[in-house]
């Protein structure tokens, strides 16, 4: 297990307030979802124009990391110094990269949740794909078996019960971001709503 570097620790965003409280907070029901049967699908503007799946035994024989980081709500709380566990999101894409020119990326989730991101921000070195929270397996309520976890941005960004990444030449729209949510959602930037431009 490698422990990535992060800012300092229990450092609070502009305009956050810390909570000892995880709430759960969804899109949704909290779906039932069957670990032997979980995959997650990579495609679209692929380089090599093909798809990936990636079943949960392709994902433990990468390699696992740590990292120390809050989970900021664009509500303004923030979960201070979270123990995340699980894969760079970089060494997942690089087992399937997108083309040149592919720089957006949708992230699909199990109940119809879906988020736009930009690819820097997968690519950042404190992105994963988290398994585990404190040193235990998420439970379902907060993205079991697996989500997709960008300390950079908030939460909503980062969908729990991830399914597929799909590359795009143009930005996309979220589930969120059709909702007036701000299509980047950078932390220290207080990115929280669309008309912030």
């Amino acid at each position: 297990m490698t422990a990535l570097p992060d800012g300092p620790v229990g450092a609070l965003p502009p305009g956050q307030r810390p909570t000892e409280v995880w709430r759960a907070s969804h899109y949704g029901k909290v779906p039932h979802l069957d670990a032997h049967q979980w995959r997650l699908t990579i495609g679209g503007c692929t380089s090599d124009g093909g798809l990936l799946v990636l079943d949960q035994g392709a994902l433990e024989s990468l390699p696992q990391v740590e990292l120390v980081a809050g989970m900021h709500c664009v509500d303004r709380h923030t979960v201070p110094s979270v123990r995340w566990g699980g894969v760079r999101m970089s060494d997942i894409i690089a087992l399937a990269p997108p083309e040149p020119g592919a720089d957006h990326v949708l992230l699909a989730a199990h109940r119809g949740y879906s988020s736009a991101v930009l690819l820097e921000d997968l690519l950042q070195p404190g992105s994963l794909l988290a398994t585990h929270a404190d040193g235990e397996p998420l439970t379902p309520e907060h993205g079991w078996p697996a989500r997709v976890v960008m300390p950079q941005l908030y939460g909503f960004k980062g969908p729990k019960w991830i399914a597929e990444l799909t590359y795009h030449r143009v930005a996309q729209v979220g589930y969120w971001e059709g909702h007036g949510y701000h299509p980047r959602g950078r932390v220290d930037l207080e990115e929280r709503w669309a008309h912030q431009g």
